[in-house]
């Protein structure tokens, strides 16, 4: 059986990065890497079964990106992502028209994250 895939999203600066995953998404740091101090980082956000690596390192990937992830009881999680009134970012629930339930957020460094759940 193959390994889950682990997207890899750009970002640039640390603060803002924790600000929006850490803090308002949810996520939890399972660990972080710098090869030396005042070095990029590189790091791992869990959230349940959900890993995401984020990358200073230029060469790792591109701002920009987007990722589709399944997730359960969606409309639950989008209360809870309006309660925490996030200064940033008012993600709106929808239906798309491929048969699902979307929850679209845009990270500090434009990369997407469109949650979603089956009808």
């Amino acid at each position: 059986m193959p390994s889950p895939i682990i997207p890899i999203f750009r970002i640039f600066d640390y603060q803002k990065a924790v600000e929006f995953y850490v803090e308002w998404l949810g996520f939890g740091i399972a660990w972080e890497h710098r090869f030396e101090e005042n070095f990029p980082i590189y790091l791992e956000i869990t959230k349940g079964d959900l890993r995401l690596h984020l990358s200073e390192h230029h060469g790792d990937c591109c701002p920009g990106s987007k990722v589709l992830i399944e997730y359960p009881n969606l409309a639950a999680f989008h209360q809870e992502l309006t309660a925490k009134n996030y200064r940033y970012m008012k993600p709106g629930l929808h239906e798309a028209f491929w048969g699902a339930w979307t929850v679209t957020v845009t990270d500090p460094f434009s990369n997407r994250i469109e949650f979603f759940e089956r009808n």
